[in-house]
């Protein structure tokens, strides 16, 4: 292999892991949550499942993990501790950025 091949794979394999590296950085992203109405956040997705983590200065960071398609458990982190939201979150029907808690009656999204 030429020195020129080299250098343009070596360029290929950077360019390729910078790319892989800012999908994982949190977006800014519009939130809802019953208990908080509207705000900013930043979205971070977390796997290729769905899973995602919403958080905001002043507001807790709630992640819902997909346990099967369109249903996921979440938690919310409140300071230094971890607290696990109750039930089971079921995805919205009529909008795909927001997750519904039959047994709380509460409501999560990120658009």
């Amino acid at each position: 292999m030429t020195l020129g091949k080299m250098t343009l794979a070596t360029s290929v394999c950077v360019a390729a892991v910078v790319l892989l590296s800012t999908a994982a950085e949190a977006k800014p992203a519009r939130c809802f949550t019953t208990d908080d109405g509207y705000y900013p956040c930043n979205y971070k997705a977390l796997d290729g499942e769905g899973s995602f983590r919403i958080s905001a200065p002043g507001y807790p960071t709630i992640t819902l993990e997909i346990d099967q398609p369109g249903f996921a458990f979440g938690y919310a982190r409140f300071g230094s501790r971890n607290r696990s939201l109750p039930g089971q979150f079921v995805r919205s029907r009529d909008d795909g950025a927001c997750w519904n808690n039959p047994q709380t009656n509460t409501k999560l999204c990120a658009w």
